[in-house]
């Protein structure tokens, strides 16, 4: 299956508590179907060695829409599927 979004695109989220927020494409999980978005959906880890950090998870493809380059609008990402021959 081939995602429209690719790295280093820009999405607006539709849903979920970051609505409304973009950023840029990090990756991409092509099995799972899933985005990690900069700066949207952070969570939070702790290590005994590095303390606090915080980082990017992963957002359902679903749930972002990407934004044209040349228009600046916001289209609904799809899935394309491979024509059987």
């Amino acid at each position: 299956m081939k995602l429209k979004i690719a790295k280093g695109d820009t999405v607006e989220v539709i849903s979920g508590k970051d609505k409304g927020r973009k950023g840029a494409v990090l990756s991409l999980d092509k099995t799972r179907l899933k985005i990690k978005v900069q700066g949207v959906f952070m969570q939070t880890h702790f290590s005994r060695e590095d303390g606090v950090k915080t980082h990017e998870g992963f957002v359902d493809y679903s749930n972002v829409k990407l934004i044209e380059k040349k228009t600046k609008k916001a289209t609904k990402a799809k899935k394309k599927t491979a024509a059987k021959a």
